[in-house]
């Protein structure tokens, strides 16, 4: 009981922490005259996946590696299959031409280079060092590019980022600093209590920490992406639900496991061999997936949505069946294997011909 009471402390630490630091940087940014668009495609995208780097940075300090990475790997398969399969159920989501063009393309090559860096069974300091750059020249790119934004694209943005009112209590410098040094206190105070319960989950239910990171933890903090795209759908701005995720994703790999790398030191990030057999496959071909999905009349349905969804509580069962060595395990690999995956691959076949042809 105690440890589930620090796991809901740590998980509300993060959200309110994550909330905290984007009003407080959007704020700060827009009361500096940059952009709405520009801050919104920096600044509110990554701050959704702040969590991420809290607990993965924070979990390698306190040398659970396995955890850094399992988070960071489950987060990306949660995010696109969970978030958007939740979004699309309660509404169709449009999907931006840019994103299929440019985003989706960005996240695919992004998890592809992570696989190739992982090969060895290690990310050190030096390929982390990569990783953060790619993000640096990454951002800048979306600097560059968004000048180039329709007046459409920046209103969209702006509607959703309005600078302080001015006489609003969060008008004024120290109160957006506040707000900064706040939210950074409460991250860190949730990722450290955030771990420490899932290590102590790890252990008292004999699985590894792997296997929370790719669960519990990665569903955990990407509570803010969940709450960001579900409202983003909500209120009918459905192509930030779609880019939100995909932009979080890019991050998730470049910002936060390259981030993680480089305070690792000389032991870099290890990389489980379950991992790297399995689950970095599974976050790639989620992200190859979406292309014929996005590329379908640029919607996703419902059904999609639903197929989503379906996909994430099958992986997620094959994890604690696998955990468990479960009896079930080999029939249940066996469905997958010779019925599911072969109607997946049909369908998405049809998804790219459909438009094709018409």
């Amino acid at each position: 009981m105690l440890n589930l009471l620090l796991f809901v402390a740590g998980l509300t630490g993060l959200v309110v922490g994550a909330n905290l630091l984007v009003r407080g940087a959007s704020k700060l940014a827009l009361s500096f005259g940059i952009s709405p668009l520009v801050v919104g495609l920096t600044i509110v995208a990554f701050g959704t996946s702040a969590p991420e780097v809290a607990v993965s940075v924070g979990a390698v300090l306190d040398g659970k590696t396995d955890i850094a990475v399992g988070n960071v790997v489950g987060s990306n398969i949660f995010n696109v299959l969970f978030i958007l399969g939740l979004s699309a159920l309660v509404t169709p989501l449009a999907v931006h031409g840019q994103v299929v063009r440019q985003e989706v393309p960005i996240m695919l090559g992004v998890s592809l280079l992570l696989v190739v860096l992982a090969l060895d069974g290690r990310i050190g300091a030096l390929e982390g060092g990569l990783l953060f750059g790619l993000l640096l020249a990454y951002v800048g790119f979306l600097v560059v590019q968004s000048r180039r934004q329709t007046q459409a694209d920046a209103a969209e943005f702006a509607a959703e980022l309005q600078p302080a009112a001015a006489g609003a209590w969060d008008a004024r410098l120290p109160a957006q600093l506040a707000l900064i040094a706040v939210g950074l206190a409460a991250l860190v105070a949730g990722s450290n209590a955030l771990v420490s319960a899932a290590v102590a989950f790890a252990q008292a239910l004999g699985v590894s920490d792997v296997v929370i990171g790719l669960t519990i933890v990665a569903a955990g903090t990407s509570m803010p992406e969940v709450a960001t795209s579900v409202a983003a759908a909500l209120k009918g701005e459905r192509d930030i639900a779609v880019g939100n995720v995909v932009g979080s994703n890019v991050f998730n790999i470049l910002g936060c496991l390259g981030l993680s790398a480089l305070v690792s030191g000389s032991t870099g990030l290890v990389i489980a061999p379950a991992v790297l057999a399995f689950d970095l496959w599974v976050m790639v071909a989620v992200a190859l997936a979406c292309l014929p999905v996005f590329i379908s009349g640029r919607v996703i349905a419902r059904w999609e949505g639903a197929v989503f969804l379906a996909y994430y509580v099958a992986y997620a069962g094959y994890l604690v069946l696998q955990a468990q060595r479960h009896a079930a395990l080999p029939a249940f690999s066996q469905a997958m294997l010779s019925f599911v995956l072969p109607l997946t691959v049909v369908t998405l076949v049809v998804l790219v011909l459909r438009p094709a042809r018409h």
